[in-house]
């Protein structure tokens, strides 16, 4: 397995000091957690800050932001701010050769089924513009499954797979989100997955804890080729990563 991890876990550390700590721990891969100060337009901005991961050996790919944002709102307003923020994503994805992109496929305000049908067709209609974006810059946009939650959309195999489809997008596995639905097993089987987020839970909550913490099948691991450690603290990347070496 290509292993890396996200940079939640080194949260606030300059991108100087994510790369060199990633190669120190021989992992092979960071997803950029584009959130805050490392906002997909601040860094633009600031393309001094990027410098390090524009000439490092590792590959790169970026989780988009996602904290306020919605590309399935049926707020037009909510929906097209989040779409500009996540072509913003796609430009910086291109300027330090990042090779994808991860995306969450939106949520509900209210949990009716005729909303959460309309919700879906405006994701992937929001989701393919960004593949055709993704394409002209070389960069490949994946939506990624979400926890057993009813406000959510992609919960399940078969939703996750209606918007990669209906889009042209492909997707990325959170094993902890997986974790929570009745069809975890089939998420691994699932065409066109770009890596795998690595977490685990107790099965209920999306709790992101250390691989082997939780009720996730490690023997499932077996099938992923690769993988990012999305896990708040270092400390617990390194427990993982350790978990996965012992697989």
């Amino acid at each position: 397995m290509k292993l890396g991890f996200s940079t939640l876990a080194l949260f606030m550390k300059s991108l100087e000091d994510m790369e060199k700590i990633a190669k120190e721990n021989n992992f092979e891969m960071i997803e950029l957690l584009s959130e805050g100060p490392y906002a997909p337009g601040y860094l633009l901005e600031n393309s001094h800050l990027l410098e390090p991961l524009k000439n490092t050996s590792l590959e790169i790919c970026i989780h988009a932001p996602n904290v306020d944002l919605n590309v399935a709102s049926i707020n037009r307003g909510i929906k097209e701010e989040s779409k500009r923020q996540l072509f913003e994503t796609i430009d910086l994805a291109a300027e330090i050769s990042a090779t994808a992109i991860t995306l969450h496929p939106g949520h509900i305000g209210r949990i009716e089924k005729r909303i959460k049908d309309m919700a879906t067709e405006i994701a992937i209609e929001s989701v393919g513009e960004l593949v055709d974006y993704g394409k002209e810059k070389n960069v490949i946009v994946s939506v990624e499954n979400m926890p057993n939650r009813a406000k959510f959309l992609g919960t399940t195999p078969e939703d996750i797979e209606r918007i990669s489809e209906g889009s042209g997008s492909n997707i990325t596995i959170d094993t902890g989100h997986a974790n929570t639905t009745e069809y975890c097993s089939e998420f691994f089987d699932l065409k066109n997955i770009s890596y795998f987020h690595l977490n685990d839970n107790d099965g209920i909550k999306d709790q992101h804890v250390s691989l082997g913490e939780g009720t996730l099948d490690l023997e499932l691991l077996k099938k992923v080729n690769k993988g990012i450690l999305e896990l708040n603290t270092f400390e617990k990347v390194l427990k993982s990563q350790k978990v996965i070496s012992n697989i």
